[in-house]
C-alpha cells in the first residue's frame, strides 16, 4: 500500500470511529494516539538496540539517560503501546490511557502540559476507544525493517491534521495553513540548514515541518535550523509541540499572544515563514516597543500591518519573510496603513507579492496574497535588486481537490519559485535570466510603484495577458458562429418534437 493509500485508508477508519463526537473534539483524542505510538515505537527501538549491546557498553535499557542523550522520549512500562494494547478491550482503557499520558509527562519535562489527558471521559465510546488503538497500531515503526515507519507516522498525524481541519471548516484554519501555500513559502523563501526560522503565530508547526523537508530534499540531511515559533491558543501549542516532536524537529515553541506578550524580545532571525489571522480587529500591541512601530503605529481595527511590524523587527541584517495576508493589505489606506506601507516601500522592505488563487483556505473565502519582505536586497551573493519589487498573479492557478477546496500543484509552486529565484539572479548564474511575461509576472521599480500611490497589488502593474489572434476576419468569425447556431437550434427543435412524442405515449400529451 502506498503512503497515500494508507493516509487515506487510516483516515476513513478513523473517521467511522468518530460516531456523533464533534471533529474539533475528535481531532485531539486520534493525534494524541498517534503521538503515543510514535513515542513509544521510538522508545522500543531504541530499547532493543540498548538491550542487545548491554553486555559489551553496560548501558541499560530502563535508564532514562540513555534515551535523553538520543533524543529519544522515555516510556515508562504501563504507557508503552504494547500494554496499552492488549488493554484495547477492557473498560478501563480510557483511565489506562490518561495515566500513561500522565507519566510520559513525568518523566519528559519537555512534554508537561502538551499531551491530552481526556481518555476516561463517559462521552468517549471505550469500545470505539479500543478500536482506534488497533487501528493505530497497525502502523509499524518498522514494517519491512527499513527505518521508514517513523516518516510514516509523521506523514500519517500531518495528513490528519489537513482532514481535521477540512471537517472543521473555519475552525479548522486556525491550527492548520493549507500544504501548497506552506510548500510556495518554503520554495521561495528556500531556507538553508545552520540558520534561524520563526513563526509569531505558528499554528501546528506546519511551516517548521516543511522548511526541514526542504533542507532535507536540497541538501540530502537533517536541516539542524534552529526553530524558534509562538501560539497564543493552549490547544494549538499542543499541537504544534506534538507536531514538531514526531518529526524528530527540536523547537522553541512558546505559549502567548505574541503581539502583547513576545516570548523572544531580542530574537533576530534568517528567515519568517508566517500565516496570522486575518484581518483582527480585537487585538492589542505593546507600544512600549518603539523599535518595532517605527514605521507608524498600526491602526485599532486592524492587525495587519501590525504583524508585517513585527515579523520585520525580528529579520536579521540579510533577513528573508514570507507572510499570507488579507488582499486588502495591499491596497487599503484606512486609517495608518497606507502610510504605513509606503514607508516599507521607501524603506526598501518589500521584495515580492503574489496575488493568490480563491478558496485555498479552510477557514475564510477572503482573497489572500503573500509578502515577502527583504532587509538587504543588496546583498552580495546577488544581483542588486534595491528600489525594485517583484509582482506575480496567480489567481487563475490551482486545481480544485473537493467542491470547497482548491490547492496549487507542484509544477505551479515551482514555476512561481524559479521565477523569483531567477529575478533574484545569483552573480555567478549566467543561466537564470529573468523576463516579465503578461498576465503572469512584472519586476517594477519604485517609480512605478509611486506613480501607483503605492499600491502593491499586482494587476496594478502587470501587463494584460493579449489572446492570440486566429487570423480570421470579423465576417468570417460572425458566419462560422451563426452556422453552429443554426446547427444548435435545428438539434433543439428535433429533440423537443421527440419528447413531445414519448409524453404522448404515456398520456400526458402537451
Amino acid at each position: 500500500m502506498s503512503e497515500a493509500q494508507l493516509e487515506k485508508t487510516l483516515w476513513q477508519a478513523a473517521d467511522k470511529l468518530r460516531n456523533n463526537m464533534d471533529a474539533a473534539e475528535y481531532k485531539h483524542v486520534v493525534l494524541g494516539l498517534i503521538f503515543l505510538k510514535y513515542i513509544s515505537d521510538a522508545f522500543e527501538e531504541l530499547y532493543k538496540k540498548l538491550d542487545e549491546e548491554k553486555e559489551e557498553t553496560g548501558a541499560d535499557p530502563e535508564d532514562k539517560d540513555e534515551y535523553t542523550a538520543e533524543r529519544v522520549f522515555y516510556v515508562p512500562p504501563s504507557a508503552r503501546w504494547k500494554y496499552l494494547q492488549k488493554r484495547a478491550k477492557l473498560p478501563s482503557i480510557g483511565r489506562d490511557i490518561d495515566d500513561a499520558m500522565g507519566a510520559i509527562e513525568k518523566d519528559n519535562p519537555s512534554l508537561k502540559g502538551v499531551l491530552s489527558k481526556d481518555y476516561a471521559r463517559p462521552a468517549l465510546d471505550k469500545q470505539r476507544l479500543g478500536e482506534l488503538i488497533d487501528l493505530i497500531g497497525s502502523i509499524s515503526l518498522n514494517n519491512n525493517g527499513d527505518g521508514k515507519g517513523k516518516d510514516v507516522l509523521g506523514f500519517v498525524f500531518e495528513y490528519f491534521l489537513g482532514q481535521f481541519a477540512d471537517a472543521e471548516g473555519k475552525k479548522g484554519g486556525q491550527f492548520y495553513t493549507p500544504q501548497s501555500i506552506v510548500q510556495l513559502l518554503v520554495e521561495v523563501l528556500a531556507p538553508e540548514a545552520e540558520k534561524r526560522v520563526y513563526d509569531g503565530c505558528c499554528g501546528s508547526g506546519g511551516m517548521f515541518v516543511q522548511s526541514e523537508r526542504f533542507i532535507e530534499m536540497h541538501e540530502h540531511r537533517r536541516g539542524k535550523i534552529s526553530i524558534y515559533g509562538q501560539e497564543s491558543n493552549p490547544t494549538t501549542y499542543k499541537l504544534a509541540k506534538m507536531n514538531l516532536a514526531i518529526r524528530g524537529i527540536d523547537a522553541q515553541i512558546e505559549l502567548g499572544d505574541t503581539l502583547i506578550n513576545d516570548r523572544f524580545p531580542e530574537l533576530k532571525v534568517d528567515y519568517i515563514l508566517a500565516n496570522p489571522p486575518f484581518n483582527i480587529s480585537d487585538y492589542s500591541i505593546n507600544k512600549k516597543e518603539d523599535h518595532k512601530w517605527k514605521y507608524g503605529i498600526p491602526p485599532t481595527g486592524n492587525a495587519n500591518y501590525a504583524w508585517l511590524q513585527h515579523f520585520i523587527s525580528k529579520l536579521a541584517p540579510s533577513g528573508t519573510a514570507g507572510i499570507v495576508l488579507a488582499n486588502g493589505s495591499m491596497s487599503s489606506d484606512i486609517a495608518t496603513e497606507g502610510q504605513i506601507r509606503k514607508e516599507l516601500i521607501e524603506h526598501d522592505l518589500i521584495d515580492c507579492m503574489v496575488a493568490l488563487p480563491s478558496q485555498l483556505f479552510y477557514n475564510t473565502q477572503i482573497p489572500a496574497c503573500l509578502w515577502f519582505l527583504a532587509r538587504n536586497k543588496t546583498n552580495g551573493k546577488f544581483r542588486n535588486r534595491s528600489n525594485e519589487v517583484l509582482f506575480i498573479d496567480a489567481r487563475e492557478l490551482g486545481e480544485m481537490i473537493n467542491r470547497r477546496q482548491r490547492e496549487l500543484t507542484e509544477k505551479e509552486i515551482v514555476r512561481i519559485g524559479e521565477t523569483y529565484h531567477n529575478w533574484r539572479n545569483p552573480k555567478e548564474d549566467k543561466s537564470a535570466k529573468y523576463k516579465d511575461i503578461p498576465g503572469f509576472c512584472k519586476a517594477a521599480n519604485i517609480q512605478e510603484i509611486r506613480k501607483n500611490n503605492y499600491i502593491l497589488t499586482p494587476g496594478r502593474y502587470i501587463d494584460f495577458h493579449h489572446e492570440e489572434d486566429d487570423d480570421q476576419t470579423f465576417d468570417e468569425k460572425m458566419k462560422s458562429l451563426t452556422n453552429t447556431l443554426k446547427e444548435q437550434m435545428d438539434s433543439a427543435g428535433t429533440l423537443d418534437e421527440k419528447i413531445k412524442e414519448s409524453l404522448d405515449k404515456i398520456g400526458y400529451g402537451i
